[in-house]
């Protein structure tokens, strides 16, 4: 079984998220960083995109979704993420790091890291 993963790093995305009354008026950006398990070596050996995992199209549909989306919880957010990348992209495992920048005062970021797979 391949250990690879393809990755996007420090994709920023303005979002409504959060509990406060302030937060509910405001878009904040959020950052993601995002580790797909997928078998590169069909790619390699091919050297065409379409036996790749687009990271492109899954930035542009994190864009969109996240973009559009209005929850009270980063938890949430991170959760609804995962499962669109593993439903729609044919990923096996993906990590998901949720940074929401400047929320606690005297830290770079705070957020959520979380792990899931498809059954």
């Amino acid at each position: 079984m391949s250990h690879d993963k393809v990755f996007i790093e420090g994709l920023e995305i303005e979002a409504l998220i959060g509990i406060y009354d302030w937060e509910r008026r405001i878009r904040q950006p959020l950052r993601f960083d995002v580790e797909m398990a997928f078998d590169n070596r069909k790619p390699a050996a091919t050297d065409a995109i379409e036996d790749t995992l687009d990271y492109k199209a899954v930035s542009k549909r994190l864009i969109a979704f996240v973009t559009a989306s209005d929850f009270g919880l980063v938890e949430t957010l991170a959760e609804r993420c995962a499962a669109l990348i593993l439903d729609e992209f044919g990923v096996r495992h993906v990590r998901l790091k949720l940074s929401k920048p400047g929320a606690v005062r005297g830290a770079t970021a705070v957020g959520v890291i979380i792990e899931r797979s498809r059954e």
